[in-house]
């Protein structure tokens, strides 16, 4: 009796339906995108195992390790780089002037922000066009500029410049000046204005109110900043051989190091070169772990105003 009703409750459902089987609808609705969620994560993740292969197989040559999973896995590799190039070192000045230009340009990207968004001045709004118009141009175009300039600034301050980090560090701290301000900005226009007049009444002072007041309310925005600037300096390439290029290597970074290391004889270095590119994905993971929670907000919220 019980399966004669279930028999013909499954028909009914199946005529209301149009005739298709409940797998099929399930499909139509709901399936195709777990299809196509499973295809991207594929498309993502095989670079990353890809590498993880390379950095842990004993061959070195990309002409005979193809093979995904590697027979006999070995971390040799990671000893390696210590013994063949001064690994550690750019690894060191990699964290330093990445992280260092990410946090100054993050702070001078969040006063310039406060400025746009809280005063009004005369060419206010003749400085909002001009820092995206300037923004606009590509990097490249400032590359012969930037190395008849510092090379000019040698001979007077050689601390800051050609071939030094000091000169790279200050280079960088102007690098995103532009899209920083206005993605910030338009943070700062959602925060009511009313609180700066109740802490002005209060006796606060500009200073006051954007550190005590703005700036805990802008976390997620200065983090989104940060963790952005920090993957474009570490990645960062070009800016880094015009500067570091001619000068000692135990100021290069990870980038310019990693690259120059391999830009002979690849094939017979693709380990090492994996090893290293794993290691220097270390500090952008562990931040990004701690960062995102404000991720999410610090980009959504901040495209509510302009």
């Amino acid at each position: 009796m019980a399966i004669a009703e279930t028999s013909g409750r499954t028909e009914s459902m199946t005529r209301r339906a149009g005739g298709m089987s409940p797998f099929v609808g399930w499909f139509r609705k709901l399936g195709w995108r777990h299809l196509v969620a499973l295809a991207a994560l594929v498309f993502a993740l095989f670079p990353v195992v890809w590498i993880v292969s390379a950095a842990i197989n004993p061959v070195g040559s990309t002409l005979t390790s193809q093979q995904l999973i590697p027979e006999s896995p070995t971390l040799d590799n990671f000893r390696a780089l210590s013994n063949t190039v001064p690994y550690w070192s750019w690894y060191r000045n990699t964290m330093l002037i990445a992280g260092g230009a990410a946090l100054f340009n993050t702070m001078l990207a969040a006063l310039a922000a406060y400025a746009f968004s809280r005063m009004r001045f005369r060419g206010r709004r003749t400085g909002l066009l001009s820092v995206l118009l300037i923004q606009m141009f590509p990097q490249i175009l400032t590359i012969v500029a930037l190395f008849l300039m510092m090379d000019l600034i040698k001979d007077v301050y050689p601390a800051i410049g050609l071939g030094t980090r000091n000169g790279l560090f200050l280079i960088y701290l102007g690098g995103a000046m532009g899209v920083n301000t206005w993605l910030m900005k338009g943070f700062f226009d959602t925060i009511p204005v009313d609180l700066d007049e109740s802490a002005r009444i209060d006796g606060a002072t500009h200073g006051q109110i954007f550190m005590r007041i703005i700036l805990p309310l802008v976390a997620p925005i200065l983090a989104v900043v940060f963790l952005l600037g920090f993957i474009f300096l570490i990645n960062d390439i070009l800016i880094v051989r015009v500067v570091l290029g001619l000068g000692n290597q135990e100021n290069w970074t990870l980038g310019l190091g990693l690259w120059q290391f391999v830009n002979d004889r690849f094939s017979q270095r693709w380990g090492l070169f994996a090893a290293g590119s794993l290691l220097a994905a270390i500090p952008i993971i562990v931040l990004w772990q701690f960062l995102q929670r404000y991720v999410v907000s610090g980009l959504t919220q901040g495209a509510v105003k302009g």
